[in-house]
């Protein structure tokens, strides 16, 4: 609709130019002057110069009318066949005619032939075709908030290319409570718009405002222009900082690291600037040892951790944090920052022995109280509570106390310092964190010693062996008893018990070391006067009261090779050892000449006798038998051979060092008449003097044997004691010679066997398992119940086999 509007009014124009045209070509022909409206299309008829100048259109052409232009893009143009003016291309006032009132463009016009000039003037008439503009879009104010109301700030005035009343007009500026505007009229320069500050600025209420400055131009309806004022209210120092919470609080675990952010206090001030920026500090009223724990970003208000954070030192801090701003008169602003410290389990219960006894007598009562111990913790809530507790393998136990956190070390059973002298006790305490702290504590307790147990000897009984012919004051044996108590309690006296009984005469003979139990022998014994005797030791500790205990003391006299043989057979009427034997010349080869009996008063080997021949007139004739003293021939007699011969015999024992002792028979070979004879004197002779060797032999056997029925009973009896079984067998066999019994002593593995009996016959040999004497004994240092059984040929009334412990 506007554009058809338009073109109604450029028809009009063009229909009112044409008139205006037509009644100045009637005034002057000299000169054409037509009007067009700017922004016409291209083609547009300004005029017909032709019709209007009275010329012949029909010479246009040759006379080549045309208009004479520099331009090279004229605006205008004829047509050479009516003389038309026509538009060459639109046309926009403001650039032909700038800042003009009247845009009024001349032509020249030439025609040839001849030549003629005509000037023909187009006015341009303007439209509103430009809206008013602004040199800037956008124009910043900068006004402090102290300025006063009134101040004016004069501002661009708008530009319109448009000429007459369709330039600027009045200006408009947008509804605002602190601004308004005053338009001043400076003629050419059109109308300028003034600022006027209305109602004092506020940067903190609103430091930054935007104004909408509009130009109007003329036309109808009027185009306009804006332009964006941007008004930066300039700050003045007048606001302190502001923290944003009242009160900052904060829980802070104790132990936390150094360099850890606990909180951001934040200020903020209304200013800008300098007058805006904010420092944050501690206040001058805060405590100076806070300054080694806390510290704070002075830029960004954070508060850090610098030290050691205890809880236990102290649980809360209030703090003064200070925000002063950077203005010429900084403003400054208090508040309380409020860090409340949290428990942390960092500390292990800690164990005080306040009282101890570190040593007990081992008779306390259960519940004897040994020790007071108290724990403490510095820790609180479940960290700061405490269990205490000790080994169940110890014979104590703690009880709580009344008193909070103290406990009482007490015994819970019975105490024998003999099994166990001291307890290492660890007493260990354990908090309620999490996670759980413990320690510990390590005390001694010692058991002192209560005399409650008596000397006990090593064995019991003892056996003792004493080789005969001992030196008299030398130590023979020693017996040891321990007591299990210690010191004074444990102090050992030994003393022999003399109750003047008659089995307990020998002991007058004896004496003992009291204090190392070595038992002195003070006469030299003799084996062939005293085979075995016993007593007993008494041990006596030294405590209060003092306890004893005894022991019986077995002693066995063992043979020594101290008795030399002795001649029994042949004895001289003055006591000699030599005798005559006669025998006839005719016997045969093995006839018996006679024996040589001999007596040995040890026993054993140091008994045994072997005989042997060391002088002899002829050895082809006679034979001696080492082990019986049997003399017998070994051929007949010839009529060569002497009529008397000398045998020097030697007799000795079976000793380590043996003795010995010879004996001289002198065999005379007589003729049988002779022999007979001298056989029947000598026979009488004989038995007299075999009657009494017989008496002595009959006398010393008993004696020895009477002797050996007493050890044999002695011994029996303490075996049974034990409980052990004894078996003996006593079994004859025919071929004893009554030789004197004998002792043999010796060894079979641990064993050490005394044999007592008779002397055995020629070719007697000891075999397993032949009728034989045997006493049976078990060995006792053995942990089985082997038996050992020595069997020894029963050549005379009894025999007995006794095992000796080693």
């Amino acid at each position: 609709m506007e554009q058809r509007g338009c073109v109604a009014r450029m028809a009009r124009r063009q229909w009112i130019g044409c008139v205006v045209a037509v009644l100045l070509w009637s005034v002057t022909s000299a000169q054409l002057r037509y009007s067009i409206s700017e922004e016409v299309n291209e083609g547009t008829v300004v005029g017909n110069i032709a019709k209007d100048l009275g010329l012949d259109k029909s010479t246009l052409k040759d006379r080549k009318y045309r208009i004479v232009s520099s331009n090279a893009d004229p605006l205008f143009h004829v047509n050479q066949n009516d003389g038309v003016l026509y538009v060459s291309r639109k046309i926009d006032r403001e650039g032909v005619c700038e800042r003009s009132s009247t845009c009024l463009i001349n032509l020249k016009t030439v025609l040839e032939n001849p030549l003629e000039v005509h000037y023909v003037g187009v006015e341009v008439m303007d439209i509103n075709d430009h809206s008013p503009s602004f040199p800037d879009e956008e124009k910043t104010l900068e006004i402090s908030e102290s300025v006063l109301p009134g101040a004016r700030f004069p501002l661009q005035a708008a530009r319109d290319p448009d000429g007459g009343p369709f330039t600027v007009q009045q200006y408009k500026l947008s509804h605002n409570g602190h601004f308004r505007l005053e338009v001043k009229d400076h003629g050419e320069d059109g109308k300028i718009p003034v600022l006027i500050v209305q109602k004092s600025l506020d940067r903190e209420v609103s430091a930054r405002q935007s104004l909408m400055l509009t130009a109007l131009d003329g036309g109808k309806p009027p185009k306009s222009g804006t332009m964006n004022i941007l008004v930066n209210v300039l700050d003045v120092n007048d606001n302190a900082p502001v923290f944003s919470k009242d009160l900052n609080s904060v829980m802070l675990e104790e132990n936390t690291p150094i360099g850890t952010t606990i909180l951001q206090v934040n200020a903020t001030d209304l200013d800008e600037g300098l007058n805006g920026e904010i420092v944050y500090s501690f206040s001058n009223s805060v405590n100076r040892k806070f300054f080694k724990l806390f510290e704070i970003n002075q830029s960004t208000g954070e508060i850090i951790v610098k030290g050691l954070i205890n809880y236990e030192d102290k649980d809360r801090y209030e703090i003064e944090v200070q925000a002063t701003d950077k203005g010429p008169a900084p403003l400054a602003t208090q508040k309380s920052v409020v860090i409340k410290i949290v428990d942390v389990n960092d500390n292990a219960p800690e164990i005080e022995v306040t009282s101890f006894s570190n040593s007990i007598p081992e008779d306390s009562r259960p519940g004897t109280t040994v020790a007071l111990i108290s724990v403490n913790d510095l820790d609180s809530g479940l960290n700061g509570k405490v269990i205490c507790s000790i080994g169940e393998d110890a014979p104590f136990a703690l009880t709580p106390s009344l008193q909070d956190k103290m406990f009482s070390l007490v015994t819970k059973s019975p105490l024998d310092r003999e099994k166990q002298s001291q307890y290492v006790l660890t007493i260990t305490a354990k908090d309620g964190g999490e996670p759980p702290l413990s320690s510990e504590k390590t005390i001694h307790v010692v058991v002192s010693d209560v005399n409650d147990n008596s000397p006990a000897f090593s064995l019991s009984p003892y056996t003792f062996y004493i080789t005969e012919a001992n030196e008299p004051g030398t130590s023979v044996f020693s017996v040891k008893a321990f007591d299990r108590d210690e010191n004074d309690n444990a102090l050992i006296t030994y003393h022999i018990l003399r109750d003047g009984s008659e089995g307990n005469k020998l002991t007058s003979y004896l004496n003992i070391n009291s204090e190392t139990g070595d038992i002195l022998a003070l006469k030299s014994f003799d084996f062939e006067t005293l085979k075995t005797f016993q007593f007993q030791v008494v041990a006596t500790d030294s405590g209060t009261p003092s306890l004893s205990s005894n022991v019986t003391v077995h002693v066995f006299i063992l043979d020594q090779n101290d008795n030399a043989p002795v001649i029994l057979y042949p004895v001289s009427s003055n006591g000699s050892a030599e005798g005559v034997e006669e025998i006839p010349r005719n016997v045969n080869a093995g006839h018996l000449v006679t024996k040589v009996r001999a007596y040995d008063a040890d026993i054993g080997y140091n008994g045994w006798l072997l005989f042997s021949l060391q002088e002899v007139t002829t050895h082809s004739l006679f034979g001696l038998d080492r082990y019986t003293g049997r003399i017998r021939t070994l051929r007949s007699f010839t009529e060569t051979d002497e009529a008397e011969h000398k045998l020097l015999i030697l007799v000795k024992d079976n000793g380590n060092v043996s003795l010995s002792a010879t004996a001289t028979v002198v065999v005379k070979l007589v003729e049988p008449r002779e022999a007979f004879a001298a056989a029947d004197v000598k026979s009488a002779t004989k038995d007299d003097e075999d009657n009494n060797v017989t008496f002595y032999l009959m006398i010393t056997l008993g004696s020895v044997s009477t002797l050996f029925l007493i050890s044999i009973i002695v011994l029996i009896a303490m075996q049974c004691s034990k409980s052990t079984d004894y078996t003996s067998k006593y079994l004859q066999e025919t071929n004893y010679d009554g030789t004197l019994c004998h002792s043999i002593q010796y060894r079979s593995g641990d064993k050490r066997y005394m044999l007592v009996g008779p002397r055995m016959s020629i070719g007697s040999t000891i075999v397993p398992g032949s009728h034989a004497n045997t006493l049976v004994l078990p060995d006792r240092r053995g942990t089985s119940t082997e038996v050992r059984q020595i069997h020894i040929p029963a050549s005379c009334p009894f025999v007995t086999c006794i095992a000796l412990s080693m």
